[in-house]
């Protein structure tokens, strides 16, 4: 006959357990709370901004955290388009964003394979410079950079926009690293196949790589897009100008005014200006947040 012991549980790990669970509801709602105030926070400026492309210049001034819907215009966003060439920054940002990305989608995983699947002299070395890099500021490197552009004669071209920049030591470290997590043995195998390197790292590497490249696509996407510091200093003319330079120029005219538009109006038109050039970010990373999560999760999963 086989006995079956029972082992109760202590008097105080019960009480404990039901104290426990007790609080769970506390600290959902506790938990929920932060997070709207949280979003509260983040969202209220973007809201306050989209808000104010509507409202009067002088009621922006006057009522700054104000809306009254019945004196919704849109003088701001006609005067906008009129006075300044934002379709044309647009283009020039678009293009930058697209011919720089691009670049760096396809130059920093094949630096990243070559640090992480080959052995050459000073590989070590190269790898250290590579991460030095990570140390300087931006700063450092705008005169150097501005001197070969110079010396290139790509001051005030899409050149200078699009290659400096297009392969960053981030990049390169990123890609480094999540490609010498995948096994040695699936390149052996392509290899046995025939496949040559480059074939390899399409057939191979490319396709677990993917969602670290959305993840990179997206993070480097926004910061070509919102980059300020290069662009005003390699350009200096409106034909070549983007975004952040546009929305920049504006602010300035606040202070310095605006032959025939009051600083009223410009307060207005630059609200409006910043709520277009918002529009695009948004919805690339409502399109591309699936593949943005899963590219930063990517690593903690293997």
């Amino acid at each position: 006959m086989t006995s079956t012991t029972l082992t109760e549980r202590p008097p105080a790990a019960t009480a404990s357990a039901g104290a426990g669970s007790a609080w769970q509801p506390v600290r959902t709602v506790a938990g929920y709370a932060c997070m709207v105030l949280a979003a509260i926070v983040f969202l209220y400026p973007i809201v306050w901004m989209v808000l104010s492309s509507f409202r009067p210049g002088a009621s922006i001034l006057n009522d700054p955290l104000g809306f009254d819907p019945s004196a919704a215009t849109l003088r701001n966003w006609t005067g906008m388009l009129d006075n300044t060439p934002i379709m044309h920054a647009l283009y020039n940002t678009a293009l930058v964003v697209v011919g720089k990305g691009a670049l760096l989608l396809v130059l920093s995983p094949l630096a990243g394979y070559g640090f992480a699947k080959f052995d050459f002299p000073f590989k070590s070395a190269f790898f250290g410079l590579v991460l030095l890099t990570l140390m300087l500021p931006t700063m450092v490197l705008i005169i150097p950079m501005l001197l070969e552009m110079s010396q290139l004669n790509w001051v005030n071209t899409y050149q200078a926009l699009i290659l400096p920049g297009a392969v960053d030591a981030f990049s390169v470290f990123w890609m480094r690293q999540t490609i010498s997590q995948i096994p040695d043995e699936l390149l052996d195998a392509a290899r046995i196949d025939g496949c040559g390197p480059l074939r390899a790292f399409w057939s191979v590497i490319v396709p677990v790589l993917r969602p670290s490249l959305a993840a990179l696509a997206v993070l480097s996407l926004f910061n070509i897009y919102n980059d300020l510091v290069w662009p005003i200093v390699a350009i200096n003319d409106q034909q070549h100008e983007t975004l952040s330079v546009l929305l920049a120029g504006m602010s300035s005219n606040i202070q310095g005014g605006q032959a025939g538009v009051s600083s009223a109006d410009l307060w207005g038109q630059l609200m409006a200006a910043c709520t277009f050039a918002t529009v695009p970010t948004v919805l690339l990373f409502v399109f591309l947040q699936r593949h943005f999560i899963r590219g930063l999760l990517a690593g903690s999963s293997r």
